[in-house]
């Protein structure tokens, strides 16, 4: 009797992804990057208010809001991005 779906995918619901969420970048020049101390400030190309990216291994899945749980960081998720969506 052939597995179903719902058996093949529960091969794979315990591997492990890496989940990143990404505030925000910029690009400085080497001589900035070798400036940096303890104490320096690197401005992002990302406003306070702008939405931040989920990443599943690498590739966006979602947007969010940050937000502060028990005094550790979090992401609300407020939109999915769809599969044909390129990265902002």
């Amino acid at each position: 009797m052939p597995a179903s779906i719902e058996d093949k995918l529960d091969i794979v619901l315990d591997v492990k992804v890496r989940v990143t969420v990404q505030l925000g970048s910029c690009l400085l020049p080497m001589r900035e990057v070798l400036e940096l101390a303890p104490g320096s400030i690197v401005q992002l190309h990302q406003n306070a208010n702008d939405p931040v990216g989920l990443y599943v291994n690498d590739r966006l899945v979602a947007y969010g809001e940050v937000v502060v749980i028990d005094e550790n960081f979090g992401i609300k998720i407020t939109e999915l991005v769809s599969g044909t969506r390129a990265p902002s």
